[in-house]
C-alpha cells in the first residue's frame, strides 16, 4: 500500500533560486517534447518513444546554447519527458471513450468570433504547453536518491558541487518535525511551487497494514469488532451532508469568516482589475510593484479560504469514521451536470463534495468499514421503508 504525504518546504535565497532553475529546466524539457510530438501528429506519424525522446534531447542537453541545462540534474528532465508521453497516451485513450467531443460549443463559438480555425491543439485533452505566467513551476526527484531526517531533505545536484561547504545547499528544511519516516521506499517524488510557498509530495510503500484512525476505540468481543449500525449520508447545499441519523453538518461558507474573507477578495479583485486597466500600455499591461503585491495578497486570500474548506471536510469525514458504523452510503452525484447551473455553480464547487467522498473512501478502507456508493437513479424518495414498493409515475395524457 502506497500512503502519499505532502509537507511545506523552507528553502533560504539561495535554494529558492535552484528549485526555481530546476522546475524552469522541467518545463523547458516539456515543452520542447510536446512540440516534437505535434509535429510528428500532424505529419502522419506515429508520435515518438519516450526513449527516443530522451536520446534527442541528451544531444541537445550536450549543446553550447543549452550549457545551463547541465546544472540540472538529468532525473528532472527524463521524468519532464516521460510525463508529456504519459499525457499525450491519455489524450489518444480519451478519444476512444464513448461521447467523446473533439471541440465544445464554446470552443467553437469563440473562434468564429475571432476569425481563427481551430487546430489539433485546441482539441479536448490534448497536452498543453507550460508557462510560468500560469504559476507553473515543478519538477520530479529521483526516489532513489532522495534522503529524509527528522527535520530535513536532500535533494539531488542541488548544490552543483561536492564541496563539503557547498553539501549544505542539498539540504532543505522542513516545517514539519518527523513527518515523513527517514528509512523507507519512496516513489514519485514530486517538488511543486502554489506562488507562495514550496511544497514535497512524496509516496510511502508500507508493507504492514495501516492502522485505524485515532480514537476508535472498537470493543473487543469473541476475536470480532462490534460496530453500531450503517450511516448514510446525503451531500447538499444548505449544509455540507444530513446522516440518516438526522445529524447534520453545517456549511463551513456560511460563517462568518469565509464571508469576511469573500468581501474581502472582491474588494481586492476590483482593486487588481483597476491597476491593470490604468498601466495599459496600447495592447499590453505593464505590472508594477503595487500590482505584484496586490496580487500576492490576492493569492494569500484565495489559498486561506482552500485551507478552511479543506480543513473543514477532514474533520467532518474523520469525525463519521470514528462513530464505528458497520457501513458508509453515499450517493453517486453528477458534479459535472451540476456545475452546468450558472445559479449553483459557485456553491456547489465551495462546498467540495467530490473531495468529501474521497476522504470518506480512503479513511473507511484504513479503519476497514465498507463504503456503499448508493446508484444515481435508485429511487430511494419513491420506495416504501416496511414493505419495499415502488410508487411508479403515472402520466396522464389529455386530448384535445
Amino acid at each position: 500500500m502506497i500512503k502519499s504525504i505532502r509537507v511545506q518546504l523552507l528553502p533560504n535565497n539561495k535554494q529558492k533560486t535552484k528549485l526555481f532553475q530546476f522546475a524552469g529546466a522541467a518545463r523547458y524539457a516539456y515543452n520542447w517534447a510536446l512540440n516534437k510530438q505535434m509535429d510528428h501528429f500532424c505529419e502522419g506519424h506515429k508520435i515518438q518513444t519516450d526513449s527516443a525522446l530522451r536520446k534527442e534531447f541528451m544531444v541537445l542537453r550536450h549543446a553550447e546554447e543549452n550549457k545551463w541545462l547541465q546544472d540540472v540534474s538529468n532525473n528532472v528532465t527524463k521524468q519532464a519527458i516521460k510525463d508529456l508521453c504519459i499525457a499525450y497516451k491519455n489524450f489518444f485513450r480519451k478519444q476512444k471513450q464513448p461521447g467523446y467531443i473533439k471541440y465544445t460549443s464554446k470552443k467553437i463559438a469563440h473562434y468564429n468570433r475571432i476569425g481563427k480555425s481551430l487546430t489539433v491543439y485546441d482539441m479536448n485533452g490534448h497536452p498543453k504547453f507550460r508557462s510560468k505566467k500560469n504559476g507553473d513551476f515543478r519538477f520530479y526527484q529521483d526516489n532513489v536518491k532522495i534522503q529524509f531526517t527528522e527535520t530535513h531533505v536532500k535533494l539531488e545536484s542541488l548544490a552543483g558541487s561536492r564541496r563539503k561547504n557547498r553539501q549544505r545547499l542539498n539540504w532543505i528544511r522542513l516545517a514539519e518535525r518527523n513527518r515523513i519516516p527517514v528509512r523507507a521506499k519512496y516513489t514519485n517524488p514530486r517538488i511543486a511551487f502554489d506562488g507562495e510557498r514550496w511544497w514535497l509530495s512524496v509516496g510511502i510503500q508500507t508493507a504492514r497494514k495501516l492502522k485505524p484512525l485515532r480514537g476508535l476505540s472498537f470493543a473487543y468481543r469473541k476475536r470480532r469488532y462490534i460496530r453500531s449500525e450503517g450511516i448514510g449520508i446525503d451531500l447538499g447545499i444548505k449544509d455540507l451532508a444530513v446522516l440518516s441519523d438526522a445529524t447534520k453538518v453545517r456549511n463551513i461558507n456560511k460563517t462568518r469568516a469565509i464571508r469576511r474573507l469573500k468581501k474581502k477578495r472582491r474588494r481586492l479583485q476590483r482593486q487588481v482589475s483597476r491597476k491593470y486597466q490604468m498601466n495599459k500600455k496600447g495592447d499590453r499591461y505593464c505590472k508594477t510593484s503595487n500590482l505584484i503585491k496586490s496580487e500576492k495578497q490576492l493569492l494569500r486570500i484565495n489559498h486561506r479560504l482552500a485551507n478552511i474548506r479543506q480543513n473543514h471536510v477532514h474533520q467532518t469525514t474523520t469525525a463519521i469514521i470514528k462513530r464505528k458504523p458497520s457501513f458508509v452510503c453515499l450517493e453517486d452525484l453528477n458534479i459535472r451536470g451540476m456545475m452546468k447551473n450558472r445559479y449553483l455553480s459557485e456553491k456547489i464547487q465551495e462546498q467540495n463534495l467530490y473531495e468529501f467522498r474521497r476522504q470518506i473512501e480512503y479513511k473507511a478502507h484504513w479503519a476497514k468499514i465498507s463504503v456503499i456508493i448508493a446508484d444515481r437513479w435508485y429511487p430511494s424518495s419513491k420506495t416504501c421503508v416496511i414493505c419495499g414498493h415502488v410508487k411508479k409515475q403515472h402520466f396522464t395524457t389529455f386530448e384535445a
